[in-house]
């Protein structure tokens, strides 16, 4: 069962909304909004998301859904306003009903944090007692905007596993589960599609890889890099950084453990790399290969036949800055060997 376009629109507004990013999450919503979502839908999301991002992050969304709204008034497109959700009755339990929804996510007891009573309290009574007993958006809606959301923040990864089993456990579909690291990567980055990847694998008992280091979070990752993977061995991902009126384009480049890419000669124009996170390789042809670590800065000579990526055990990445000169080309030449490469370790 694949995800729904209403479901994918939900994942994507729920990270944008998570990340702070306001100006995709902007274009997000107006997606949504043509997509099926109501809004009412989108409120919801951003009233349930203030329990885990913050109300600073919530009220950001509510300002952008606004001026999203008055848009589409201006330019006369109909907006599906959808259903609020219905009233809560005044002997509603709300303590009691949370405990049951607690029970649900988890497959069987609820959560009880005695350390700190009015945690669990709050939790239980408000989270999943007040805001899930609002029906416009379904339980498993509400997991999966979850889920969604926690994949775009650094430092929750417990959190994160703990609501993919909450989410399996409310109804989401094992292959619907399996989808959102897709959407996430296609539409808002690689960084919340891998952490959502890893806490899937753990969820499942699957064999995991290594996770991203911290420090890759300053730095952008980009998308993955397929107009140039024909020439790389293994995967790797840009990220521009600025274009410079075209003068000169600036591109963060990210490799993973064991990717490098082939023999290459920059033609009239050289080639500045600038080594912002973990370890990897330069080498010039007829030289010993160099380790480069963060901080280390290579200056390539127009004419030189070279290569660069990765250590066989780390992430890497480099700023790659091209000299402007007219008529500047690349050439690209055989790839680096495995047996070779593995074995400058």
């Amino acid at each position: 069962m694949e995800l729904t376009e209403r479901q994918k629109n939900l994942i994507v507004i729920s990270a944008f909304q998570a990340k702070g990013d306001l100006n995709n999450l902007q274009d997000a919503i107006e997606k949504g909004l043509d997509g099926n979502l109501t809004v009412s839908e989108v409120k919801e999301v951003f009233s349930q998301l203030y329990a885990y991002t913050g109300f600073p992050r919530s009220l950001n969304g509510l300002e952008k859904l606004q001026e999203v709204l008055k848009k589409r008034k201006t330019k006369g497109i109909k907006t599906e306003l959808g259903k609020e959700p219905d009233i809560v009755l005044k002997d509603f339990d709300s303590l009691k009903e949370g405990t049951k929804v607690q029970m649900q996510l988890t497959g069987g007891e609820a959560f009880n944090y005695k350390f700190a009573p009015a945690i669990d309290y709050y939790l239980k009574a408000h989270l999943f007692g007040d805001i899930f007993a609002r029906d416009n958006l379904s339980f498993v809606d509400r997991e999966l905007v979850t889920v969604s959301a926690l994949s775009a923040m650094e430092g929750v990864m417990p959190q994160l596993i703990a609501h993919v089993k909450g989410a399996l456990n409310i109804g989401l579909k094992d292959d619907e589960i399996r989808a959102i690291p897709s959407v996430l990567k296609k539409a808002v980055g690689y960084l919340e599609s891998r952490r959502v990847g890893l806490a899937i694998a753990s969820v499942f008992g699957e064999a995991q890889t290594e996770e991203i280091p911290v420090k890759f979070n300053i730095w952008p990752i980009g998308n993955p890099n397929t107009v140039y993977a024909k020439y790389f061995t293994g995967n790797s991902y840009l990220a521009s950084l600025a274009n410079g009126g075209g003068t000169l384009p600036i591109v963060n480049v990210t490799f993973e453990p064991g990717c490098r890419n082939n023999w290459h000669i920059h033609h009239l124009g050289g080639q500045i790399l600038i080594c912002v996170s973990g370890r990897g390789w330069y080498q010039e042809w007829g030289k010993r290969a160099r380790e480069l670590r963060e901080g280390a800065v290579v200056d390539i000579s127009a004419e030189v036949k070279h290569w660069h990526g990765a250590a066989t055990d780390s992430w890497f990445q480099h700023i790659a800055l091209n000299v402007p000169f007219e008529g500047a080309t690349s050439e690209w030449l055989e790839p680096v060997s495995d047996e070779y490469y593995k074995n400058l370790e």
